[in-house]
């Protein structure tokens, strides 16, 4: 019987990783003034015990206004810095996982009520929200504050802050950033027609309306040791009509390609509240395999990706290189576990759970 492909391991420039599974990053909405807390300590560390290749830091914002929420994570100062490294400090000491960080700023759908709270955004008079910033001055949806349309100074000032944010992800170690570009956040908002109206050099055709997001990617590959790597997450497609499609994201990846972007890791929506996804396993496949048909680096499919052998089909059948585990994660952070139980693999397990081997199943775990 051959190695299942999900189990096979795939080099990013210095880093191998030893599986194809990914685990995404997910908000959690516990930081204090930006800083991770115990809380963090406690969910990143049980992912890092989970067998997954990659483990990913939720959404780190680069600064305090491109925060989703006020208790989002940042990597924008010393404090949020110190408080990242303790908790990586942790992980380290009883996990030899790689770890990857997304460096977001969320843009006009920042200031918001933690989900579990309420809908909606803050004021920016009222406690716990700012004023927002965008490509233009398009709330995100009814309610919303009209956002501050990014000047030229501001524009410099977010470039900057994303390089800022590089460099210290760089002194904690961590081996690979992802740059967010998805889910309606900034820059996903320049990239797209419904949310990107502007009249100069960054607004218009796909190629000015992905003129920022490429400045994004250049000064974070200046600022980030050139021996690690550098993936974006894309929303390939707004799932509005008239918004960013699917032609227009295998376009953008190419221009990602050509700049020298090591993965692409393909989602969907949250550009547009009118938004219509058909959700069904596996839904944004197909988006994937779009993309990984039109460049020749790595590529990540997610999206309720729940089942070993749905995950081993994908990978081997050559949609994407790699598969993105998020809620599945959460509601069974041994996944890698099982999956390498259904299909035949093995994973790395800590020395303190090594009795939990079924019988049937003696050589699960490598030594």
């Amino acid at each position: 019987m051959s190695k299942p492909k999900l189990f096979t391991p795939l080099r990013i420039r210095n880093l191998e990783i030893e599986n194809r599974i990914v685990i995404a990053p997910m908000c959690q909405y516990s930081a204090e003034e930006g800083c991770m807390t115990d809380w963090h300590t406690l969910h990143l560390g049980q992912l890092a015990l989970s067998g997954a290749g990659l483990l990913t830091i939720e959404a780190a914002s680069v600064s305090p206004e491109g925060r989703i929420t006020w208790a989002d994570v940042g990597l924008y100062d010393d404090k949020t810095e110190a408080a990242m490294g303790r908790v990586l400090e942790t992980i380290r000491k009883w996990s030899p996982i790689p770890v990857a960080i997304q460096l977001a700023h969320a843009g006009r759908k920042a200031s918001t009520h933690r989900p579990w709270e309420k809908p909606g955004q803050i004021a920016p008079d009222q406690q716990g929200g700012w004023q927002t910033l965008a490509p233009s001055p398009l709330p995100y949806s009814e309610g919303y504050t009209v956002p501050t349309a990014l000047d030229r100074e501001g524009l410099a000032e977010i470039r900057e802050q994303f390089a800022s944010a590089a460099k210290r992800a760089a002194r904690l170690g961590i081996d690979l950033i992802q740059i967010h570009a998805a889910h309606g956040y900034l820059l996903h908002q320049f990239l797209s027609p419904l949310s990107n109206q502007r009249t100069d050099e960054y607004g218009g055709s796909l190629e000015n309306r992905a003129r920022f997001p490429l400045e994004i990617f250049d000064v974070v590959r200046e600022a980030f040791p050139a021996e690690r790597a550098i993936s974006v997450r894309i929303s390939a497609t707004d799932w509005v009509e008239g918004g960013f499609d699917l032609e227009e994201a295998v376009a953008f990846s190419k221009m990602l390609e050509a700049r020298g972007v090591d993965v692409i890791h393909v989602s969907s929506g949250g550009l547009h509240p009118d938004q219509k996804i058909e959700v069904y396993p596996g839904y944004q496949v197909p988006l994937a395999r779009a993309v990984k048909a039109a460049v020749n680096i790595p590529v990540v499919a997610v999206g309720l990706i729940t089942e070993p052998e749905h995950a081993e089909s994908i990978v081997a059948s050559g949609d994407a290189d790699f598969i993105g585990i998020a809620r599945g994660a959460l509601y069974n952070p041994r996944w890698p576990w099982h999956a390498a139980a259904a299909l035949g693999a093995q994973v790395h397990a800590p020395d303190q759970y090594l009795r939990c081997q079924p019988h049937t199943l003696k050589n699960l775990f490598k030594s």
